[in-house]
C-alpha cells in the first residue's frame, strides 16, 4: 500500500516553507510521495489578490522540479470552482486504489476542520497530519489528527506578495525558478 501525502493550498505563491513542510512530513511519516494540489478557488478565501490557478500550478511545478518524491496535480485547477477536500480525496482514491492518504494541513486549520464539507466521510478516507511550529501549543480538534512539530521559517505567501508590490527582494523565500517566473510574468505587481 502506497503512503501518499496530499498538500493542498492556494500556493499564492508557493514558497520554501511549503517545500520544507512537505519534505519533513514525507520523511517523518515515510510517505512515498507528496502531491501538491493547488486549488482553483479555496472555499475559505475570497479570491481577492489570488492570481489565476494555471499560474499558481505552473509555479508549483517549477518549485518541485527535480524532486522525485514530489508531484503536482491539476485536479482542482481543472475542476474549477470552489475546491473541497472530499472531492479531491475521492479523485486520488480512484487514481491510487491501493493508496493510504495523508492530508497535510496547518495546525491553524484544526478549529474549522469539523465544519469541512462531508468531514465524516473525509476522515474515513484520509488521515490528517497537522503541522505546527515548535514552541507553539498545537490546537486541539475533535477530529483525529497526527500533530507534528516542524521547525519552520516564518514565511507567508501574503508577506511575499507584499514584498513584491513594494519591489523588495523575495530571493531565498521562493525557489529560484519560481522567482524568475514571477519576474518574467510580472506577477503580484
Amino acid at each position: 500500500m502506497k503512503r501518499i501525502g496530499i498538500l493542498g493550498g492556494t500556493f499564492n505563491p508557493i514558497h520554501m516553507g511549503h517545500l520544507m513542510i512537505a519534505q519533513m512530513v514525507r520523511e517523518k511519516f515515510r510517505l512515498e510521495r507528496v502531491i501538491f494540489v493547488p486549488c482553483y478557488l479555496p472555499p475559505h478565501k475570497s479570491g481577492k489578490g489570488v492570481i489565476p490557478a494555471p499560474e499558481r500550478l505552473r509555479m508549483v511545478r517549477l518549485a518541485i522540479q527535480g524532486n522525485a518524491f514530489f508531484e503536482a496535480s491539476a485536479v482542482e485547477v481543472q475542476r474549477k470552482g470552489r475546491s473541497y477536500s472530499i472531492d479531491t480525496a475521492d479523485y486520488f482514491r480512484r487514481r491510487y486504489p491501493r493508496g493510504k492518504f495523508f492530508f497535510i494541513i496547518g495546525n491553524d486549520h484544526l478549529p474549522t476542520l469539523p465544519a469541512w464539507r462531508r468531514i465524516q466521510d473525509l476522515v474515513r478516507r484520509v488521515s490528517f497530519i497537522a503541522v505546527y511550529r515548535p514552541g507553539v501549543k498545537p490546537q486541539r480538534s475533535k477530529i483525529k489528527v497526527h500533530n507534528v512539530a516542524i521547525p519552520g521559517i516564518p514565511i507567508a505567501s501574503s508577506d511575499i506578495r507584499r514584498r513584491l508590490v513594494l519591489d523588495k527582494t523575495v530571493k531565498y523565500l521562493v525557489p529560484e525558478k519560481v522567482l524568475r517566473y514571477i519576474q518574467e510574468r510580472r506577477l503580484y505587481r
